[in-house]
């Protein structure tokens, strides 16, 4: 990999990010331009479905002793994050307890698409990944929204309703079709991937700059609700990927991952999820306030780890991996 500074003019210049860009630029200027819901819905789908195959046919010829320890630290990772999150938007943000444990819901699980756009970065700047690091992304999707809810919950003294969390969450597609993605690629394996892999490899790229382009408009939609959502948690959504993109690459590095998985955690823990955590939260904490959550992770952190974010945590995993 080159320097840093380097790293982040080519993310800058990427179809991806540019593509992004253009979504913005076109909602900004009160276009019309906008990918008509079910190409968006099939788009998503695609995308989740390939990276989950993908990951299983990893699976499927990875030693059990290799994936034990970084399924075990993503899981552990990813129900910490709210203990920290929650304490100082209550007590520094002032946050009632409901809208505080929402947002630390939304930061401790985790974006797929930043995981994607991750991925394809790091195949592009020619950094291996562990072909597994999908089912990470699975594994830390719920944990964090489970322990969030119940810091929250607890304060208010209320039920925390867990059996329609789970059910909630494990139905929610983009779960739905990781777990099966990698439940398909770990059965057929190699062989069985051969002949769907040029529909699900080849395109990728293609399906997702697409998809990046509708996620710039929408993303452009919440600009507005940014006056209300405070400085505080402005400067939040971009301190908090930072702190956890730092602990997930030194987990990464604990758990014996190499510089590409290192990486990817640290990409994971800095991503919010704005598609999983919002029904859930929805369901689990009906008396928060959605804008809060679901402006700071789409309007502001998803466009910074997708411009500024996915360099930086590249260099530190370069740099801890020791090569650099």
């Amino acid at each position: 990999m080159d320097a840093p500074l380097t790293l982040l003019g080519q993310n800058l210049l990427s179809p991806m990010l540019l593509a992004f860009c253009l979504g913005i630029a076109a909602q900004r200027l009160g276009s019309d331009l906008r990918l008509p819901d079910p190409v968006h819905q099939a788009l998503t789908i695609y995308l989740l479905l390939a990276i989950g195959m993908k990951g299983g046919v990893a699976l499927s010829v990875s030693p059990l002793s290799e994936v034990v320890l970084p399924l075990a630290g993503s899981l552990i990772l990813g129900a910490a994050i709210p203990f920290w999150c929650y304490p100082v938007l209550r007590r520094f943000g002032r946050f009632e307890p409901a809208d505080a444990a929402a947002v630390a819901a939304h930061y401790a699980s985790v974006s797929a698409v930043t995981f994607v756009a991750g991925l394809a970065w790091l195949e592009g700047a020619k950094v291996p990944v562990e072909g597994f690091m999908p089912a990470l992304l699975a594994v830390m999707e719920a944990p964090g929204i489970a322990v969030a809810v119940l810091l929250g919950r607890r304060a208010m003294g209320g039920e925390v309703g867990f059996g329609a969390l789970a059910a909630e969450v494990l139905a929610g597609r983009s779960i739905l079709l990781l777990i099966g993605g990698l439940v398909i690629g770990a059965l057929t394996g190699e062989r069985g991937y051969a002949p769907v892999a040029p529909f699900f490899a080849s395109g990728f790229a293609g399906a997702l700059t697409l998809f990046l382009l509708d996620m710039g408009v929408t993303a452009a939609r919440r600009f507005g609700d940014l006056r209300r959502v405070g400085p505080f948690l402005l400067g939040f959504a971009i301190v908090a990927p930072l702190l956890n993109g730092v602990a997930g690459a030194f987990v990464g590095r604990a758990v014996g991952l190499g510089e590409g998985g290192i990486a990817m955690l640290a990409i994971l823990s800095a991503s919010a999820s704005y598609i999983a955590a919002p029904a859930a939260v929805r369901l689990a904490l009906p008396e928060a306030n959605p804008a809060f959550a679901l402006t700071a992770a789409l309007a502001v952190t998803f466009p910074f780890n997708l411009s500024l974010g996915l360099p930086l945590y590249a260099a530190l995993a370069r740099a801890i991996a020791g090569g650099g």
